[in-house]
């Protein structure tokens, strides 16, 4: 298949283009190099794509605002279809700036939308996420909740690029697919986040902020876990005979308190921990945890790495890359 990838240098995305490149498709992605974390990080994502050449993986440095730059990337790869991972992420920074996460997360999806239906490009997926659960919303947490109370601008934005989405089904045809991701974790996760954060003060000896008492607790998510279910979306709609509009929650199958996940990266770098306690933050959901069974059911979604193995193996990474950035 022809993908149009959108935020490939990121997170999740790089390793979702490694993965479908790596099966043979042809991925071409767009990303801006936002500032929120270094350039040098996420240039680093995609110097295995690129060493595959053209033929696998082409890229565009743009804005998902820019309609130019839109135009670009689907004039070279002329997609079957659209993943839509870019935007800005995280329920903390979008407290103090929340007019920019509109401006990218709504301005940037409806200017993809925009670009699909200019193209005749009318399948696509779309990065949501666990945070548009908010207040109201029962543990487990379901698809067919209605979601119209988020706690953050960032759940706003994410709640508000899913209706969007539906718009877009039903005026222009389009298969649209919503995947609301639970605490993705893994190589390469944004420097900002828990673990990270934690793994890097802790293994530096430095002390770490804690926000609450440790009890609140996420259903976190093994990075290629997370792929398997993109990649099983990739191809369900590749597959529609018709417009279909579908939401599906891919998380870990599992709760870790704040407290615990603390404790299996202490145990992992072998290091205590120096905790610095701060108020709970307002925004954040208290707990977190995915109702997977939609998602089981269509997608055979099975998600294999339990938050143990995960740490494990997440510390060995950073310990590998940090052995690699001292040359």
């Amino acid at each position: 298949m022809r993908v149009f990838l959108t935020g490939a240098a990121g997170f999740i995305a790089s390793h979702l283009a490694d993965r479908l490149c790596g099966r043979g498709d042809a991925v071409v992605g767009l990303d801006n190099f936002d500032p929120f974390y270094l350039r040098a990080e996420k240039e680093q994502n995609l110097r295995g794509l690129l060493a595959q050449g053209a033929g696998r993986f082409s890229f565009i440095e743009g804005d998902i605002r820019s309609a130019v730059a839109l135009d670009q990337a689907m004039a070279l790869g002329k997609p079957d279809l659209v993943v839509h991972l870019a935007g800005l992420a995280g329920v903390r920074p979008s407290l103090a700036d929340p007019a920019r996460y509109v401006d990218v997360n709504l301005t940037g999806t409806q200017q993809v939308f925009d670009a699909c239906a200019r193209h005749g490009v009318r399948r696509i997926v779309f990065a949501s996420s666990s945070s548009v659960y908010g207040r109201g919303s029962q543990s487990p947490f379901n698809e067919r909740e209605l979601c119209v109370q988020p706690l953050s601008p960032y759940a706003a934005t994410k709640r508000g690029g899913e209706l969007l989405g539906f718009t877009a089904h039903h005026l222009h045809g389009f298969s649209v697919t919503n995947l609301r991701f639970f605490t993705v974790y893994g190589p390469r996760q944004r420097p900002d986040l828990a673990i990270a954060a934690f793994t890097r003060r802790i293994a530096a000896g430095e002390p770490m902020q804690l926000y609450g008492d440790g009890s609140t607790s996420r259903d976190y998510t093994w990075i290629d876990d997370i792929v398997d279910g993109c990649v099983a979306s990739v191809d369900q709609i590749a597959g529609d005979a018709e417009a279909v509009f579908r939401t599906y929650n891919l998380g870990g199958s599992g709760v870790t308190s704040l407290q615990q996940l603390v404790e299996l990266i202490t145990q992992a770098l072998g290091r205590p921990a120096l905790i610095e306690r701060l108020p709970f933050q307002p925004g954040d959901m208290p707990h977190t945890r995915a109702d997977i069974g939609l998602a089981v059911r269509d997608l055979g979604y099975q998600p294999k790495v339990g938050i143990e193995e995960g740490i494990r193996r997440y510390v060995d990474w950073f310990r590998a890359a940090s052995r690699a950035s001292r040359g």
